[in-house]
């Protein structure tokens, strides 16, 4: 019982990470209606567009998202790139551009949605979560739309993304990118974030694997270290395990817009997604037996604690008797007058003590 109190202790005494507010639109509000998170409301959106095709490419940082729909031009590809929520006219204004469902525009701005694909006549739309590891894992909303030569990504933050990969190859021309369409250039996009699950998860493995070999020393901050191991992984797998299904609708595609050989390269994505997700697994069978065995070695040690005290307590019972026996002090006690009774009874103290510790130590008790 006491055992149980501590750990609750333990629990309470645990840092408790800021919880992700999750921004709704109010009860009664019209479906399609666009409201931005308190948290951004306000706050200019950090506009980005790229236009490329086999010969030359542009790359602009603009202002006004009028500035970014200018650039968007026949024969080339387009990419535009919104990082913040805080002005919903912008996502207003593309979705009059490219022909944006109201309900596709508002999963975009109302964060956080579950990763999913849905099909529209001339596009699609993908829920992806971004995630990074600093003190904890952080994740965030990126929606992605593509069409026949244009994709639009809505970032729920400015502050990073995992996409300079895919703008640096569109800048040297590496790659295929500046000879293919939107779809593979959707499919860049789409495979960053999967790539970007993996140095993410190999620091939660390392994390795993001191908190196995600390686990047996059942140390106070250990049981903290185990929450936020689980907790990480339980980011993750919130945004792998619905990645598969979205991979694989979008393999079985039959748009006009998505090419046969993008679907090669989506399986590959998918591969990798299923990988990441039984790694998540597997960290996850691995901290419920961390968790177990962590306390089983608090439970053993307090165990070891209470041995010792039983046996202090119980070496102290017999010499509290004698004690109690020549404190009374009976005038008719012959060893109250005796010149060697103090000692002799300290020794026979002595005597009680060492042939307790040398029972117990015969029965296997101490």
């Amino acid at each position: 019982m006491e055992g149980l109190r501590r750990r609750e202790r333990l629990l309470r005494a645990a840092p408790v990470p800021r919880r992700r507010r999750v921004a709704r639109i109010r009860p009664g509000t019209l479906p399609g209606t666009l409201e931005a998170p308190e948290s951004a409301a306000g706050e200019a959106p950090r506009i980005s567009v790229i236009g490329y095709g086999p010969e030359a490419h542009v790359e602009r940082t603009v202002e006004r998202i009028e500035d970014a729909l200018a650039e968007v031009l026949p024969g080339r590809v387009s990419w535009i790139n919104v990082e913040g929520l805080g002005q919903p006219e912008v996502l207003t204004r593309l979705g009059e551009r490219f022909g944006l469902h109201p309900m596709a525009l508002e999963d975009a701005m109302n964060v956080p949605q579950r990763p999913k694909v849905e099909r529209f006549d001339t596009y699609f739309l993908i829920v992806l979560r971004m995630v990074r590891l600093s003190q904890e894992v952080e994740d965030e909303q990126v929606s992605l739309f593509f069409g026949q030569d244009w994709v639009v990504t809505v970032q729920e933050r400015a502050d990073w993304d995992v996409f300079d990969p895919v703008r640096d190859a569109i800048r040297q021309r590496r790659g295929r990118v500046r000879d293919a369409g939107a779809d593979y250039l959707a499919y860049l996009l789409l495979d960053a974030v999967v790539d970007a699950y993996f140095p993410v998860l190999e620091r939660v493995i390392e994390s795993v694997e001191a908190l196995e070999d600390d686990a047996l020393d059942a140390l106070p901050e250990t049981l903290p270290r185990i929450q936020r191991a689980r907790r990480n992984v339980l980011t993750l797998r919130r945004a792998v395990w619905p990645l598969r299904e979205e991979i694989a609708v979008l393999q079985r595609a039959d748009a006009t817009f998505v090419a046969a050989a993008t679907g090669v390269f989506l399986r590959d994505s998918y591969d990798h997604a299923v990988q990441a997700l039984e790694v998540i697994e597997s960290l996850r069978e691995s901290l419920t037996s961390v968790m177990e065995v962590h306390l089983s070695a608090q439970n053993q040690r307090l165990n070891s604690v209470m041995k010792v005290l039983t046996v202090i307590a119980t070496l102290f019972i017999p010499l509290t008797f004698i004690a109690s026996i020549y404190g009374m002090n009976f005038a008719g006690m012959p060893e109250l007058g005796w010149r060697w009774g103090y000692p002799g009874v300290l020794g026979l103290m002595a005597l009680t003590a060492a042939g307790m510790l040398l029972y117990f130590r015969r029965r296997g008790w101490w």
